[in-house]
C-alpha cells in the first residue's frame, strides 16, 4: 500500500435510509475494444466485476488455504457491490504493491483499501472514503498525547513510506523514528527493545496484540490523528464507474453496513471483540 492496510468505520450520526435502487440494471452496451471501453460499461457487458485481493492480509483479506475461498471485510464489501451491480464477482490475486499497477492495466476494476495519496491521484482514481482510520501507538509505556512521542529520546517504528511513516513524520518530527522495510520487521523491532513503540493503525494494533500481548498495550494519543481508507478505480475521463462505487457507499453507510462488516471479520479472523475497541476510536 503504502498504506497497506488501512481502517475503521465511522458512520456514526448517518441518517438510516434505504438501500438505492439498482440503477445499473440496464441492457447491456455493445462490445468495445478493451484499451477505450470505459470500466462501467465493460461490468455491464460482461456482467463480471474483477477486484484484485491480497493473500494473508486478514481481517481485510483472507484466502483459506485447503478451500481457496477468499474472505475478509474488504471481500464482504466486494459482494455486497457486486450484488448491486447484479453481476458476478472474479477476485484476482495481487499484492498491495501490485494493485496500483492492476488498476492502471486493467487487470482488475477495483481494489478495496487504499489510501489516495497525491502520487497515487496521478495514476488511478480514487472512491469517497469508505471509512476512517485512526493511528494508534503500540508500546509498554503510555503515551496519552503525540507530543508525549515528539521527543528525541523517545524511538519509533514504522514500516517506510507507509501511511504510518508519513503520519508520524509529520506529527513527531523530533522523535527518533526508526524506518523498516515492513510492519513485521518494525514488530519485531519493538518485540526485541530496540524502539519504545510502533505506529499502526487500530485494527493492525488490535491484530499485533492479539497474537503477541507481550508487545504492550495500544493507545491513542490525542488529538486523534486518522487517515481514510478508499477503493482505488482506473483513472479515465468517464465517470460513471466512480460515481456508481460512491453511491454504493452512501448506501452501504445509509444502512448501517460499514461498522459491523468490519468488526464482525476483525472478530473471525483475529479474535477481537468489539468491546476491545477503545472509546476514543469514533465507531
Amino acid at each position: 500500500m503504502t498504506n497497506r492496510r488501512s481502517f475503521i468505520a465511522n458512520v456514526a450520526g448517518l441518517a438510516a435510509a434505504s438501500y438505492l435502487p439498482n440503477v445499473f440494471a440496464q441492457a447491456a452496451p455493445a462490445a468495445a475494444p478493451a484499451s477505450t471501453e470505459a470500466t462501467f460499461a465493460r461490468v455491464q457487458r460482461t456482467k463480471t466485476l474483477r477486484i484484485g485481493a491480497v493473500r494473508g492480509a486478514a481481517p481485510y483479506y483472507n484466502k483459506d488455504l485447503a478451500s481457496g475461498e477468499w474472505g475478509g471485510f474488504m471481500i464482504d464489501f466486494a459482494k455486497s457491490l457486486a450484488a448491486s451491480l447484479n453481476v458476478k464477482l472474479e477476485i484476482n490475486e495481487t499484492t498491495w504493491g501490485n494493485s496500483v499497477l492492476d488498476l492502471q492495466t486493467r487487470k482488475i476494476d477495483i481494489f478495496f483499501g487504499m489510501n489516495p495519496t497525491p502520487a497515487r491521484r496521478e495514476v488511478i482514481g480514487f472512491s469517497e472514503p469508505l471509512f476512517s482510520n485512526a493511528f494508534t501507538i503500540v508500546s509498554k509505556k503510555e503515551y496519552k498525547t503525540w507530543a508525549d512521542l515528539n521527543k528525541p529520546e523517545v524511538k519509533i517504528a514504522v514500516d517506510i513510506g507507509s501511511s504510518h511513516d508519513q503520519m508520524i513524520s509529520r506529527v513527531c518530527p523530533n522523535a527518533t523514528i526508526v524506518r523498516l522495510e515492513k510492519a513485521d520487521d518494525a514488530t519485531l523491532a519493538l518485540q526485541t527493545g530496540r524502539v519504545d513503540a510502533q505506529v499502526l493503525v487500530w485494527l493492525l494494533s488490535l491484530n499485533v496484540l492479539k497474537k503477541n500481548p507481550s508487545l504492550g498495550k495500544m493507545y491513542v494519543p490525542m488529538p486523534l490523528e486518522a487517515t481514510s481508507t478508499n477503493i482505488g478505480v482506473p483513472k479515465e475521463d468517464d465517470k460513471a464507474w466512480v460515481e456508481a462505487v460512491n453511491k454504493w457507499i452512501v448506501a452501504e453507510r445509509a444502512a448501517g453496513k460499514i461498522k459491523p462488516t468490519v468488526l464482525n471479520n476483525l472478530q473471525k479472523f483475529s479474535g477481537v471483540k468489539p468491546e476491545d475497541v477503545p472509546p476514543q476510536i469514533p465507531l
